[in-house]
């Protein structure tokens, strides 16, 4: 189950059998500017993974912001989602909504330059 709301993302799994993956997240995320890095999204991630509470906070500059859930999955790697299972959930249709979100926030536009010393 998914559920989604500008700037929240409610995401839900229960396991079905001793060997699948649970887990009860929110992924908050709004535009905050960094000193060094400039404007982006911090994102909170927080709830409940494989039985264990959690919560997590990222920072994505304008640029990377639309990567988010690479770190979601390092996140939930970390938290014991095993790697086949570590991208959280089928929820295509709402990352769909959160790019949308997330490039209204930022006023991102096709074309618009990069610093590609936030790659490094």
């Amino acid at each position: 189950m998914a559920i989604f709301n500008p700037g929240h993302l409610h995401i839900e799994r229960h396991a079905l059998t001793p060997e699948d993956v649970s887990y009860d997240l929110c992924l908050d995320y709004e535009v905050f500017t960094d000193p060094q890095k400039g404007k982006g999204i911090q994102f909170t991630l927080h709830g409940n993974m494989q039985g264990k509470d959690m919560k997590e906070a990222f920072f994505l500059p304008k640029e990377e912001a639309y990567n988010f859930a690479r770190d979601v999955t390092r996140i939930a790697e970390k938290y014991g989602i095993p790697k086949t299972h570590s991208q959280i959930g089928s929820v295509h249709k709402h990352y769909d909504l959160m790019f949308e979100d997330i490039r209204q926030k930022l006023n991102m536009q096709s074309g618009d330059p990069v610093n590609p010393e936030h790659f490094e």
